[in-house]
């Protein structure tokens, strides 16, 4: 039998009553504010970018992809307000987490970000809030380190005077087919109460709330998707060298392929991997594979595979410079195009584009790029030395400047055809130019 707790937070929901605030306004926490918004919900959302807060309220957002209709119509009614007062963390009925959990240089999970709103919370809990943690982390982290935070900052005890629940983020930005609304949820409570809570709130704000049986295994259903898709991509990456020196082209055999109508599913090779999932979220279960004394040689074989694609990448972009353009990379102009980790988005999380400069520059070469999306390169930590650059024209009179263009990002608004027919080389690790119907002798795959 629900509580009477419980059961007034369901009928808020159901009346749309309920007020839920959202920490972490990103590329996860504004797409969760608009879902809310589409139902009439009230929204705080809270950040510690001023900046960032700012632009929400006056209905800005520099992330592109993300239609901003309902966040200006919002702040203008009241049903939206963006704020860096952590103090009205009090006046939500529901929290919902959704900041970032990156690694160290260590490949270890770095919790700070998680650790510091849970204790931010901890200072204003009230009796009867939900708390939800969506950002991805190690099977644990809600049971193991924000429970005990809580509970000792406030007293209350979980599951009977607030209620605390896991429900990770399946956002794919830039997919025009799925978004926060019609993706299925996956929810995990720290006890019935919880659970029905926010199954109860996760139902009205997505097309479908799937329930499970703790914190801990919603946390490692999100680990599960991550790693099948980083595993499956270092198959992919593997198999290209091998048919490469074979003579066989990779895409060809994986569209071939992808015809059998049962136990097949297409992934695609690349320059490395990007975003803020698989670059990073299979280092979490390995991390926490440790303290049960098991190694996780699968999934860390998947991640040398594929952090050794950049490396891989400019030594083709090497050879084929010295074989077919005649000319040292050392003293090549090169040209990367696509700085955003995958098509048609602004997003360069963990991008591979930037190891990739990185790397080209290294050698001796002078880098430029080119996207669409990104005019200016913005702070990043793992590579600060980059911040500033700004995007040049691809036009015939730029690309006449450069010894080899390296397609890093398969953007669709980039004219294949007239990059081809002005560069000397295209070196091409998306086969963009493939997919765009273009056979030129100056085009080759990485």
């Amino acid at each position: 039998m629900t509580s009477p707790a419980a059961q007034r937070f369901i009928e808020r929901v159901n009346d749309r009553s309920i007020v839920v605030g959202i920490v972490g306004l990103g590329y996860v926490g504004i797409p969760l504010a608009l879902a809310a918004l589409r139902q009439g919900i009230k929204v705080i959302g809270f950040d510690i970018d001023q900046k960032r807060v700012d632009d929400l309220n006056a209905g800005r957002s520099a992330i592109k992809h993300i239609p901003m209709d309902l966040i200006i119509e919002g702040a203008k009614t009241g049903k939206f307000i963006a704020t860096t007062d952590f103090d009205r963390m009090a006046e939500p009925d529901a929290l919902l987490i959704a900041v970032p959990t990156p690694l160290t240089k260590y490949r270890e999970p770095d919790l700070s970000y998680v650790v510091k709103t849970t204790e931010a919370i901890g200072q204003r809990l009230r009796r009867d809030q939900l708390v939800v943690l969506e950002s991805t982390t190690y099977p644990g982290t809600t049971d193991e380190v924000m429970r005990p935070i809580l509970e000792k900052a406030t007293g209350l005890k979980s599951g009977e005077e607030f209620f605390l629940a896991f429900s990770p983020e399946r956002e794919d930005p830039g997919n025009p087919d799925f978004g926060t609304s019609t993706i299925p949820k996956v929810v995990g409570g720290d006890g019935a109460e919880a659970l029905a809570m926010a199954l109860a709130l996760y139902g009205t704000l997505v097309v479908k709330a799937v329930p499970v049986s703790s914190t801990a295994t919603a946390e490692a259903v999100k680990l599960t998707e991550n790693i099948f898709r980083a595993v499956n991509i270092a198959l992919v990456n593997e198999l290209k060298t091998v048919y490469a020196a074979m003579g066989i082209d990779v895409w060809e055999v994986i569209d071939a392929a992808k015809t059998k109508p049962f136990g097949f599913m297409p992934f695609y090779p690349g320059p490395g991997l990007g975003g803020h999932c698989i670059p990073i979220d299979p280092f979490y279960l390995t991390w926490k594979a440790r303290e049960y004394d098991i190694a996780t040689r699968f999934i860390e074989l998947a991640g040398e595979i594929n952090s050794r694609m950049p490396y891989r990448v400019v030594n083709q972009l090497a050879e084929i410079l010295d074989a077919k353009g005649h000319k040292n990379l050392s003293d090549a102009k090169v040209l990367v195009l696509g700085i955003a980790y995958k098509k048609n988005i602004d997003d360069m999380r963990e991008s591979p584009s930037l190891k990739l400069i990185e790397l080209i520059e290294k050698r001796g070469a002078h880098v430029e790029f080119h996207d669409p999306f990104i005019p200016v390169i913005p702070p990043t930590r793992e590579h600060a030395e980059l911040t500033g650059r700004k995007s040049v024209p691809v036009d015939a009179a730029s690309l006449a400047g450069f010894d080899a263009v390296l397609i890093a990002t398969d953007h669709d608004d980039v004219d294949y055809r007239a990059l081809v027919a002005g560069s000397r080389l295209v070196v091409d690790t998306r086969n963009a130019c493939a997919r765009a119907g273009i056979k030129a002798d100056n085009v080759f795959k990485a």
